[in-house]
């Protein structure tokens, strides 16, 4: 499969493909305002980071599990 013609789910994991739990990611249907993330207090390592596909970067959250299982 060519990574540029594959779309990213912006609702799952780069890494693991599992739900990321972002908020972000999905905004409620009635307009109200964002409400705070997980991720935005969490710590991301560079090696982590690096591990997340070029095709996804900045696209979708990596989810909880990941952040703490990989560094």
């Amino acid at each position: 499969m060519n990574p540029q013609t594959t779309s990213v789910n912006p609702s799952l994991c780069p890494l693991c493909q599992k739900p990321n739990l972002c908020v972000m990611a999905n905004p409620k249907a009635d307009n109200a305002p964002p409400q705070r993330c997980w991720c935005m207090d969490a710590t991301f390592s560079p090696e982590l980071l690096a591990k997340i596909p070029e095709s996804a970067k900045n696209k979708a959250c990596v989810c909880a599990d990941c952040a703490k299982n990989t560094g």
